[in-house]
């Protein structure tokens, strides 16, 4: 008689987003602190790694948004640099990834390709870059070329983007540097390859000056989720940073991108799917409950809620009320009247009459709608009732793991860190320490090189 072993537990991944220029911040909460100063990414970094996440996530804002032709005040804004602050924060961690996210419509291969393998060096091997685009004019203002490219035109420029990143980083050979003092030979010339690539977005032609870094490649994130986005990510990207909030969404979206890999030569395991997720805890679910109402209710202000409907209609609406019922008027064709973020891509018609239904059918005010469509996955319980959904959402294979968005700088994390980890750890399903030193090691990612021969990263 054979006995069959347990299948050992999925483990979950878990990353902290700097809450920075989103509508998730309650930057006006008494207990929110500087969104500038170093000693708040300091905090939430070391709290993140305290936990034993994963890796430390930063978001990116090339313009101050505008809204109706003035500064949206109702967002965070003023944040240093990212790599700068990375980089910092290298000398203030030991094994917490550190995740930038940098456009690739507006940087060059190279420039990108040297600052994320320093950045891999300065952290021992801790690097990541999350690859976005960028089709937006009124962003693109902001840079020398000026203009936009079309959404089709801004996924092959990153594709030319990171492929000439890839051939920089793999330009050095693992054993080029020989630092002979005795004999004046500092390093293999051989081992050292001029880097030619062209394409029609780039012609580049020069050798890099960076060392091959700890791990070859930094870890590579993307966030989209058009068709286009779905096959850049199968076909570029380590993991995928996703918006999907429902059990059945999360489960259609990991089998799709999880099945497009096979034809770039990937396995499952070489990409993982990491949803972001708030989170509210209370000593009952009542009390979470409560909790997480008042704090959508801070996320959701009155004037929020009309800037949020502004964005569909295209038209000033401050003479309604936020507690009133949607207007009656048709969306009007201005998509300028909120710049710097598109928010809403589809048919302001088709989204309007949409929310209308909704508010109808659940008697909803223009707050409580948006409210209602703007939430992102939210885990709203105990500690013990929050770790139990969370597994059970990895288990499912609905994701491999969320980024986590505290509401609060910089101390939001703080509480999960201290009450829901340990349920995690208890589960089975969560690190109990560190096994080693990368952030590949810490995904289990392959080996840039080895991602054919099933080596693992150390």
């Amino acid at each position: 008689m054979t006995t069959s072993r347990p299948v050992p537990r999925k483990q979950i991944h878990l990353a902290a987003h700097f809450p920075g220029v989103n509508n998730t911040t309650v930057w006006s909460d008494p207990e929110s602190k500087s969104q500038i100063d170093f000693d708040s990414f300091v905090h939430l970094a070391k709290t993140a790694e305290r936990g034993l996440f994963d890796f430390f996530f930063l978001a990116e804002g090339l313009r101050l948004r505008e809204h109706r032709g003035r500064i949206h005040d109702l967002d965070v804004v003023g944040r240093p640099d990212t790599l700068t602050v990375l980089g910092a924060l290298a000398g203030a961690t030991t094994h917490l990834g550190l995740a930038g996210t940098i456009n690739t419509t507006f940087n060059e291969p190279y420039e990108l390709a040297r600052q994320f393998a320093s950045l891999d060096h300065l952290s021992d091997g801790r690097a990541a870059w999350n690859m976005v685009t960028s089709s937006d004019a009124f962003t693109g203002e902001n840079f020398r070329r000026g203009g936009y490219l079309d959404r089709r035109d801004r996924y092959v420029r990153a594709s030319e983007v990171i492929e000439g990143a890839r051939k920089f980083w793999d330009s050095w050979d693992q054993d080029a540097l020989v630092i002979d003092r005795e004999h004046g030979v500092f390093a293999h010339e051989s081992s050292i390859r001029e880097v030619a690539f062209s394409g029609s977005q780039f012609d580049v032609r020069g050798r890099f000056t960076v060392p091959r870094s700890p791990q070859g490649h930094p870890v590579l994130l993307q966030a989209g989720d058009s068709e286009e986005g779905r096959e850049f990510g199968a076909a570029q990207a380590d993991a995928i940073f996703t918006v999907h909030g429902t059990l059945e969404d999360g489960r259609t979206f990991y089998s799709d991108v999880k099945g497009r890999l096979a034809k770039y030569g990937r396995r499952a395991e070489d990409l993982k799917v990491l949803p972001a997720a708030t989170f509210v805890l209370g000593d009952t679910a009542a009390d979470a409950a409560e909790r997480a109402d008042h704090i959508r209710h801070q996320q959701v202000g009155p004037q929020t809620a009309i800037a949020f409907l502004e964005q569909v209609w295209g038209r000033d609406l401050s003479g309604y009320d936020p507690d009133g019922p949607l207007p009656d008027v048709e969306p009007a064709d201005n998509p300028d009247i909120s710049r710097g973020r598109v928010r809403h891509v589809k048919d302001p018609r088709e989204i309007a009459s949409a929310w209308r239904a909704k508010a109808e059918a659940e008697k909803l005010s223009i707050r409580e709608l948006i409210i209602a469509v703007t939430a992102r996955q939210q885990f709203v319980g105990t500690p013990a009732q929050v770790a139990e959904d969370i597994d059970h959402y990895v288990q499912s294979d609905a994701c491999d793991g969320f980024i986590l968005v505290p509401h609060l700088t910089p101390t939001g994390l703080d509480e999960f860190v201290e009450k829901v980890v340990p349920h995690l750890q208890d589960r089975g399903s969560f690190r109990t320490e560190y096994s080693g030193t990368t952030l590949r090691s810490h995904l289990g990612l392959s080996h840039p090189h080895h991602q054919n021969e099933g080596v693992r990263a150390s």
